[in-house]
């Protein structure tokens, strides 16, 4: 008998440690994957999210994907947008910006002027008028691309608007001697030709690489900018952003905006990626400094384990939406997009590509998917009417046609 209550007491103990094991899985499973099973999870950091956000948006750098995000969360949480004034689609660029060229900011009453929260339209960068209409609390961030690949990008999609790169078959064929098509006279049509991203950030795009002088321009960039994104690691951009901005995991997945067509990616020879880096000397300084510093702030502040499971999470919420939003993962080109609303500006060569959503949405749901897949030029035309209802809307040509 006791024989036989020892054995119920042991079974009995087997069945509790059974039962304590499946709950300690079960809660880790939990813990990993209920983030994935419901769009209401936070995963934000202690503390209010940051709503006052410049960020300057650098051109062929995947800034487009990244103005969608803030214009979402402009929209999303009743927040003010710094656009450009009238039929502009563009903050003055490529003049330096004034604080005139954004819609509201002049105020002919007495009283302080007008502050905006979020500021992400294309802009050369000039702090002391940025400060005239942005908070003192802002946060500035922008984004940067390996020059080569931002040089190739911009070779087909300004090829009709550079005059560097008007009468040049090939980028190969101007890197292989790009004086005898760039004039550094010809005005501020050629930025797009050399040191964009270093002309972008309010700098002389055609100064010498001086170690001196790029030292002392970098260490300005420091001084202003928080956080420099790398648009290689766009993923990891993301994470790192969305701890800074202390936002939730939603306000930062994105599908790719603005990108092209493989076939309008041209392949340059590896003579040609070397000769870029010393034709854009100036941002190949400027992105190989702040790449090693993004690095370095992810580890610091996360950590290789915590990043590799937050990128997951980023990577597997994005898959979902598209499985939700759209009729095809796949994007499509202009004419394959059915909603001509939806359709991308074209520029030069270059074929960018756009998205079709689902037909069977509901009216909350096709809210939600249309932001996510609403060109820029839409966007902010979009948005515009928004703030301003009683100015005449923004005219989008390329739409009507």
């Amino acid at each position: 008998m006791l024989s036989a209550l020892g054995n119920s007491q042991r079974c009995f103990r087997a069945v509790l440690l059974l039962l304590a094991l499946t709950v300690l899985l079960l809660a880790g499973f939990l813990h990993t994957h209920v983030q994935l099973l419901t769009p209401l999870f936070r995963g934000r950091a202690k503390g209010l999210p940051v709503t006052n956000i410049m960020f300057l948006k650098t051109h062929k750098t995947a800034s487009s994907t990244v103005l969608n995000i803030l214009y979402r969360f402009a929209e999303t949480h009743n927040l003010s947008a710094a656009l450009p004034t009238g039929s502009s689609f563009h903050l003055g660029y490529p003049w330096l910006f004034l604080a005139r060229y954004v819609e509201g900011a002049s105020q002919n009453s007495i009283g302080p002027p007008r502050r905006f929260n979020i500021m992400c339209n294309h802009l050369r960068f000039n702090l002391p008028e940025v400060q005239k209409v942005m908070p003192k609390d802002t946060f500035y961030f922008s984004i940067l691309r390996n020059p080569v690949s931002q040089l190739e990008s911009s070779f087909i999609y300004y090829k009709n608007y550079a005059p560097a790169f008007r009468h040049v078959e090939s980028l190969d064929a101007f890197l292989a001697a790009p004086l005898a098509y760039y004039d550094a006279s010809a005005g501020l049509d050629n930025v797009y030709a050399r040191n964009n991203m270093w002309f972008d950030f309010g700098f002389d795009h055609n100064a010498p690489a001086e170690e001196s002088y790029v030292r002392a321009r970098l260490a300005d960039v420091e001084r202003r900018f928080q956080l420099l994104l790398i648009a290689e690691h766009f993923d990891e951009s993301m994470v790192l952003l969305r701890h800074r901005l202390r936002w939730q995991l939603d306000d930062v997945v994105a599908f790719r905006l603005n990108a092209r067509s493989a076939r309008s990616v041209t392949s340059l020879a590896p003579e040609s990626r070397e000769r870029a880096k010393r034709w854009c000397a100036l941002d190949w300084r400027l992105y190989q400094h702040f790449n090693r510093s993004f690095w370095a702030q992810l580890h610091a502040e996360l950590g290789p384990s915590q990043l590799r499971r937050e990128v997951a999470l980023l990577r597997a919420r994005r898959q979902e939406l598209a499985a939700l939003c759209l009729e095809d993962v796949a994007p499509k080109n202009k004419m394959q997009i059915t909603d001509r609303r939806l359709r991308p500006y074209q520029s030069g060569k270059a074929d960018i590509l756009g998205y079709n959503l689902r037909q069977d949405l509901d009216s909350a749901t096709l809210r939600t998917c249309q932001r996510m897949v609403l060109p820029e030029i839409q966007y902010m035309a979009h948005l515009y009417s928004l703030q301003f209802p009683n100015k005449p809307p923004k005219n989008i040509q390329f739409l009507e046609g």
